[in-house]
């Protein structure tokens, strides 16, 4: 028998489920945009849609939310989601779907899938960044994703790029998120991020490369994978810009040839990470 699990990712511009199989094989899948209300109702119809046409039922649920997140209370409070404010979504989705559920950081389980079959197979330290409509990360140290006291280790899009710059949603300033999200960029430039002209994708490159030096060194690692709408979207010019920027930062011994890599699932990496964690059930 296949065994099979229910992928949820919850996301700012689409929330997508899919049943993804023990080799991390996305079986089924479905996506509709994040409405502006009535999120869960909506989240609720298109998960039902997807179980209905599963071929075998999945057996557990993982979900992966921005954060931050209370993993005691079970609840998410994601920056881009104004109407969920300590919202219980793995109680909701387990009355739904009468499946034992996982929830995590959406950054957190696509570093998780990466190292289960995508860019890191094999890598026990690196950093994975999540680019869309906001800026996530996840960290795995000795082959484990990095926690914290909450469970929100990881929150790279609010290491400070540029002191006393723009108000991030965050309520800080000078965040990364602040100018590379796909929110940032939209209401900087005006157009969405994959109209965005060449000077705004390598300063975003740029400014990335910066926080990833930074985390290279806190963290000791070489190896950073991202993913994202943004980040895929830009292609080739961000990733240059990253690199070359990380290139003259990274200068430590234990820092030199970092290297930075597209998420080898694409975008398929945040449903194969919800995967990913409902495994560890």
């Amino acid at each position: 028998m296949t065994i099979c699990y229910l992928a949820i990712d919850v996301g700012g511009a689409k929330l997508a489920a899919a049943i993804v199989n023990e080799q991390g094989e996305v079986l089924v899948r479905d996506r509709i945009a994040t409405p502006q209300r009535e999120v869960w109702a909506a989240l609720s119809r298109l998960v039902l849609r997807v179980v209905a046409a599963a071929p075998t039922p999945p057996v557990g649920c993982g979900v992966g939310c921005g954060g931050p997140m209370n993993p005691v209370e079970r609840t998410v409070s994601p920056l881009y989601l104004s109407s969920w404010r300590n919202f219980p979504l793995a109680a909701e989705v387990e009355a739904l779907t009468q499946l034992p559920t996982a929830v995590d950081n959406n950054a957190k389980t696509v570093a998780m899938a990466e190292a289960w079959c995508g860019a890191a197979v094999g890598v026990a330290d690196f950093v994975s960044l999540v680019m869309g409509v906001g800026v996530g990360g996840g960290i795995v140290s000795g082959g484990k994703v990095l926690d914290g006291r909450l469970g929100n280790a990881g929150h790279i899009g609010h290491l400070v790029v540029e002191p006393d710059g723009r108000p991030c949603p965050c309520g800080g300033k000078g965040c990364l998120e602040a100018y590379c999200s796909g929110r940032a960029i939209e209401e900087e430039t005006g157009r969405p991020p994959q109209r965005a002209p060449q000077a705004i994708v390598e300063r975003t490159g740029i400014l990335t490369g910066r926080a990833l030096a930074s985390v290279g060194a806190i963290c000791d690692l070489r190896l950073a994978v991202v993913g994202g709408s943004v980040a895929l979207g830009f292609g080739e010019p961000f990733f240059g810009a990253a690199q070359a920027e990380l290139d003259q930062r990274a200068r430590l011994s234990f820092t030199q040839g970092f290297k930075v890599v597209p998420a080898g699932l694409g975008q398929l990496a945040p449903l194969v990470g919800a995967a990913a964690l409902a495994r560890t059930l």
